[in-house]
């Protein structure tokens, strides 16, 4: 169901049920693009955007399925900036084609890789072993991250849990101290993003970590490089951050976005797809 909202202004815009950041088989989630836009129908979705993690390598099959089934999907990607260690650039509606945004990909598969060899050596310093290859197989040739190192870790006995595999082993700070991989700035995140004709939206500001007063500082910065939006509404956002989160964004003239950040039952057990009403025209402004 669409509802139209009226703006001061007097200008009408339309409200959708949308998803606005999830993943698929070509980073770390469960399900292949298409039928990741087949469960998205089925969950009375209309706007679905694939904001795979450092990669554009689903979105033409997405997009296809999309055209398929009857529902609009937006081109996305989810960018890692080296700043802190859960600092999310989400990007929309660019051009996949762009020389600047491949060169940026192809460097952090680059960081991937190298960071892979470095996580089997962790791990077997903690007693831990598992083949690689097992780990490259599961990601069936695409993005390998930190996920498919869990479910080979949960697979092998070693953790009962995706989560307690992070918990234990891939997210603490030990982890990130010694198997970070390489990341770019957020500044070229998002000018790389921009410069492919696409939009901007901070993911998921809680995990940041950092306090209001310092992150309306990292918005500021963000918005003078061409930020256009914060992900407001978000499972894990309490309501009091979910408010902040949207007076800063009226507060310094930013839209808002929404999502999900679902990779599937076997991955995020606790996550499901979301159909939230949104405003989406101006990302094809």
């Amino acid at each position: 169901m669409r509802q139209i909202e009226i703006k001061q202004s007097g200008v009408l815009f339309m409200r959708y049920f949308s998803d606005l950041h999830t993943h698929s088989t070509a980073s770390d989630g469960q399900y292949s693009p298409s039928e990741l836009v087949r469960r998205a129908k089925e969950c009375g979705i209309e706007v679905l955007a694939l904001t795979d993690h450092d990669t554009v390598g689903g979105l033409r099959e997405a997009v296809q399925a999309g055209e398929e089934f009857g529902l609009r999907v937006i081109r996305g990607i989810e960018l890692s900036a080296k700043e802190y260690p859960t600092f999310h650039i989400l990007g929309y509606n660019f051009d996949v084609q762009s020389p600047e945004l491949s060169a940026l990909c192809q460097d952090m598969k680059e960081g991937r890789d190298a960071r892979s060899m470095r996580i089997i050596s962790f791990l077997r310093e903690k007693g831990v072993e598992i083949p690689l290859s097992e780990v490259e197989e599961l990601a069936g040739g695409n993005i390998v991250g930190r996920p498919h190192f869990a479910q080979v870790l949960t697979r092998r006995g070693y953790v009962s849990n995706n989560r307690e595999a992070f918990d234990c082993y891939l997210d603490t700070d030990e982890f990130h101290q010694r198997v970070e991989r390489s990341k770019p700035s957020a500044k070229r995140c998002v000018e790389t993003i921009k410069a492919a004709g696409g939009k901007v939206s901070l993911a998921h500001p809680y995990q940041i970590g950092v306090s209001d007063g310092e992150l309306e500082g990292i918005v500021k910065e963000l918005a003078s490089w061409g930020l256009d939006a914060i992900e407001c509404w978000y499972p894990k956002h309490t309501p009091e951050q979910q408010q902040f989160y949207l007076e800063l964004a009226k507060k310094h003239r930013l839209n808002v976005t929404g999502g999900s950040d679902f990779h599937g039952e076997r991955v995020k057990p606790e996550i499901c797809l979301a159909a939230l009403e949104l405003e989406v025209d101006w990302l094809f402004e």
